[in-house]
């Protein structure tokens, strides 16, 4: 079963675009490997206790009648799967554009909190991994919700926020170590994914967008790192600009994400330290005519990992409890100079539950 450490770096890291959560890349071969690897091992060990047992009871019991042979299952696409619910909050977010009349009577940023409900579900097979992730998060008031005809005051906006990730393993597609480097890279894979967005606010997002690229899981010993190196491809909407300018396409763009889920292990408890680093390079123009640059954009968000519920039952990977940050500068590619509210520092704090 995916720990949900690992699970984080899939889900919050590798999002092109990522919408202050869980974040967000695509765990590589390594991550969820090793948690193939596990459940395999297991499956051996009650093969083992089953013989061990059967040679132990004394006279074999008399062979059953001769008969049809049941045909054997077929075989399951998915050597690994898992399915996680989460509810984290996080705060004081950012939204760019949202600000709040200081005592002096200038503008200033104004802080959001935010309570997330997150889906999520991973899984390998034969040539590479998936995952799916659904944010549903909700803002105070201070992130108003709203329509083309203005806002809804008093009322939070509520946001939904979809991603794909998927990665195919060179080594397993050509059945080769060729995609490797032996104590530097583990594998190197295609990555390719999907964001899409919508929120009721008048701004009206709408976002789609698409990666594709490289893959480098790294050979490290316990845990994975990963780093992606993709092109990144954006469409949105402003529902506060002028006619054409309210459908955005930015141009392609590089991209990077770096992954990490890191067992603690000298600590004594079954704690780890999970993470992400996105950096998005400008993507083209935006604001009401389009006469704003973006910029660099760069978020990281580093948590710490405990599983509650093999330190207080011996169940591991089923109840765990997180804690972190979340820095992002220049949020979604806002200029600060023209744009007020573009840098995030948040405090993260949520429960995950694995289901059975």
């Amino acid at each position: 079963m995916l720990t949900c450490a690992a699970r984080r770096g899939l889900l919050l890291a590798c999002r092109g675009h990522v919408r202050a959560g869980l974040g967000l890349a695509g765990l590589g071969l390594a991550g969820l490997g090793l948690a193939g690897l596990g459940l395999a091992g297991l499956g051996l060990a009650g093969v083992g206790l089953i013989g061990t047992a059967s040679a132990a009871d004394g006279p074999a019991a008399p062979a059953p009648p001769v008969g049809p042979v049941a045909a054997p299952p077929a075989p399951s696409l998915f050597s690994f799967s898992d399915t996680i619910i989460s509810y984290r909050f996080q705060g004081p977010s950012a939204e760019p554009g949202i600000s709040v009349q200081g005592p002096d009577g200038r503008r200033e940023p104004r802080a959001v909190p935010k309570n997330v409900v997150n889906l999520f579900h991973a899984n390998t097979w034969t040539y590479g991994t998936n995952l799916l992730s659904l944010d549903i998060l909700r803002s105070g008031s201070q992130d108003p919700a709203g329509d083309k005809f203005g806002n809804f005051p008093g009322v939070g906006a509520t946001e939904f926020y979809l991603i794909y990730r998927g990665v195919l393993s060179g080594n397993q597609i050509f059945d080769t170590d060729a995609f490797s480097i032996p104590g530097l890279v583990k594998d190197i894979g295609l990555s390719f994914g999907a964001d899409i967005n919508t929120k009721d606010t008048t701004f009206d997002s709408e976002k789609r967008a698409g990666t594709f690229g490289l893959n480098f899981a790294f050979d490290v010993p316990a845990g994975y790192v990963n780093l992606k190196v993709q092109a990144y491809k954006e469409f949105s909407r402003n529902g506060f600009a002028v006619g054409r300018f309210r459908s955005v396409e930015y141009r392609m763009t590089p991209e990077f994400e770096l992954t990490y889920a890191l067992p603690l292990s000298f600590t004594g408890l079954p704690l780890s330290l999970a993470g992400f680093n996105t950096v998005i390079l400008p993507k083209g123009r935006y604001g009401r005519i389009n006469e704003n640059e973006t910029q660099v954009e760069f978020v990281s968000q580093t948590n710490l990992v405990l599983d509650v519920g093999q330190l207080v039952a011996g169940t591991p990977h089923r109840f765990e409890v997180f804690a972190g940050f979340q820095y992002w500068h220049n949020k979604f590619g806002g200029d600060p100079r023209r744009t007020i509210n573009t840098e995030e520092k948040a405090l993260i704090a949520g429960v995950s539950y694995h289901l059975p």
